[in-house]
């Protein structure tokens, strides 16, 4: 009945509720969206089990998220980067351990070869306007928790992207996995980094990432003997961003 009571009272903000015997209770106003614009700042959500970041990396100019408690919407963004280079950002939300900050009970980092299931989902908000990628960002790492940059590789899965931005290296092939088809692209910027693309984009993903790592082992790009370190899922933007948002995001397995 207690738990029942607070699910009842927080989903009604400042409302009241009548109870049996006359008594009212009143709930606390709802909590505001917070307002994340550091430019490497990071905020936990539902209890610490994911991590938002900002991650404003490749640009100094302002970037700002409004973080809810399932995800975030890029509220400012004015991005210009050239297509034929990287990225002014990754914004994202995560799972696991990135340069030293854990998420709690992700059951990350895992050995490649102990993986196993590994699920995510995520739905996601795209914008008309600019030039971005949408996709998960997986690392592996020769040790379980660096403390800065991953080594050993990176897994893109590119879920939709608008404009001429290609990921790093070149295509090698094609993949049939979670459903869809995917132009399989690689390259080393002093790490691997294998990249799935979608051909046909969507808003949302079901995948088992223990797939995707597993085709990357297959192909030689990733060590069984590595850790998988993280699950991210966020935008690259080369141009623009504002509007572009997770609505929610799980990791599971």
């Amino acid at each position: 009945m207690k738990n029942r009571l607070r699910a009842t009272l927080a989903s009604f903000g400042a409302a009241s509720v009548l109870l049996s015997g006359g008594v009212v209770l009143t709930a606390p106003p709802a909590a505001a969206d917070t307002q994340l614009c550091d430019k490497y700042g990071s905020l936990r959500i539902q209890s610490g089990k994911y991590i938002v970041q900002n991650n404003n990396w490749g640009d100094d100019t302002t970037q700002c998220l409004s973080v809810s408690a399932s995800g975030f919407t890029v509220t400012t963004a004015s991005h210009n980067r050239p297509t034929n280079g990287a990225p002014g950002s990754y914004p994202s939300v995560y799972a696991g351990c990135h340069y030293g900050n854990c998420s709690s009970g992700s059951g990350l980092p895992r050995q490649v070869r102990s993986l196993g299931s590994l699920r995510s989902h995520v739905d996601y908000t795209t914008v008309q306007a600019g030039q971005w990628d949408a996709a998960y960002d997986v690392w592996y790492d020769p040790s379980p928790n660096p403390s800065g940059q991953n080594t050993g590789a990176e897994v893109m899965i590119w879920g939709n992207h608008r404009g001429a931005p290609q990921p790093v290296g070149s295509v090698i092939g094609t993949a049939q996995l979670a459903g869809a088809t995917w132009t399989v692209w690689f390259g080393n910027i002093g790490w691997n980094v294998i990249s799935y693309v979608r051909n046909s984009g969507t808003d949302s993903l079901d995948v088992n990432l223990s797939d995707f790592t597993r085709d990357g082992v297959n192909r030689g790009k990733i060590s069984d003997a590595w850790y998988l370190t993280s699950v991210q899922f966020g935008f690259e933007p080369w141009q623009g961003q504002t509007g572009l948002g997770v609505r929610s995001f799980s990791v599971s397995g």
